[in-house]
């Protein structure tokens, strides 16, 4: 099931993206007189339960119904809403560590954002009047579904809910200043998400999906999540070992070759006003955002 977050007069309203267009889900509950989760936090956290809900409204929603909705108007809002923790995994793809000349890690590289970097695809995005070095990272999020602690590898996927794209902006010249990378992270807006989250069982294997990004609809990202240092499982079982892990929690799993940083410093472009960037993950979608100067 791909879920999502659009603005209905001001409010953030939970939809469900289908074939025949986007449900409504207060709408088609309001119209059949049944109680459905009214938020994409609500799904995570009551689950199995709440999918068959969806299912069931999604089904029992005649066509021409005003629950129906053309998603080419929607303004989205952001696929996970309210995450508890964002937690990123640095430099876990192999060829992205050998393209900025960093060692192999032994142990996942893990920092934070905050929830000030959360937005949605369409969104405009300003460039930090701080930075001149704002970098594109296509990724790949684990959204988390279950209370989690200690949990093994083997089992580690069964506490995962779903998958969202995300764009992991890094200011380069903020986060190399110093050997703690957070401040080049934590601008606003530097994690725009979605536009779906997708639900793990249509996803599949999440260590199998092409990821790219394009820039003004030039590709610069290509790759693989199986060119993953450590994979999904491995992170979330990692994790887990450290802190517990809860329902909405997001997890960005590090970027494939191809980001301004890993050019030659002669052909370092990095992102500009007007700037269109696209990323798109195989099943999950395509997230674009535009890049305006910071008022």
């Amino acid at each position: 099931m791909k879920l999502l977050t659009f603005i209905k007069q001001g409010q953030p309203v939970l939809g469900v993206n289908t074939d025949n267009g986007v449900l409504d889900v207060q709408a088609a509950a309001s119209a059949l007189g049944l109680k459905a989760p009214d938020s994409v936090m609500s799904v995570i956290e009551q689950g199995v339960s709440a999918i068959g809900t969806l299912e069931q409204l999604v089904a029992a929603t005649p066509e021409g119904s005003v629950a129906w909705v053309d998603q080419a108007d929607l303004t989205y809002g952001p696929c996970v809403t309210e995450p508890k923790k964002i937690i990123c995994v640095g430099l876990n793809y192999r060829k992205h560590a050998e393209e900025t000349n960093a060692a192999i890690p032994e142990y996942p590289i893990l920092f934070n954002k905050f929830h000030n970097t959360i937005t949605a695809h369409g969104r405009d995005i300003a460039i930090p009047r701080v930075t001149s070095k704002l970098d594109y990272e296509a990724e790949l999020v684990i959204v988390i579904g279950k209370k989690t602690k200690y949990v093994s590898k083997e089992q580690a996927l069964d506490h995962v809910f779903g998958y969202c794209c995300v764009n992991d902006l890094s200011a380069r010249d903020l986060q190399l200043r110093t050997q703690q990378w957070m401040l080049g992270k934590i601008g606003d807006d530097f994690s725009p998400i979605g536009p779906y989250l997708v639900t793990a069982d249509e996803v599949g294997d999440p260590n199998n999906l092409w990821i790219k990004s394009s820039v003004n609809g030039e590709v610069r990202q290509s790759s693989n999540t199986s060119d993953m240092i450590f994979p999904c499982d491995e992170i979330v079982s990692y994790i887990s070992q450290h802190l517990t892990l809860e329902p909405g929690d997001i997890i960005l799993t590090g970027t494939p070759e191809g980001v301004v940083l890993g050019y030659p410093p002669e052909k370092q472009v990095y992102l500009k006003p007007g700037d269109v960037v696209t990323i798109e993950i195989e099943k999950l979608g395509s997230l674009t955002n535009t890049f305006v100067a910071e008022s």
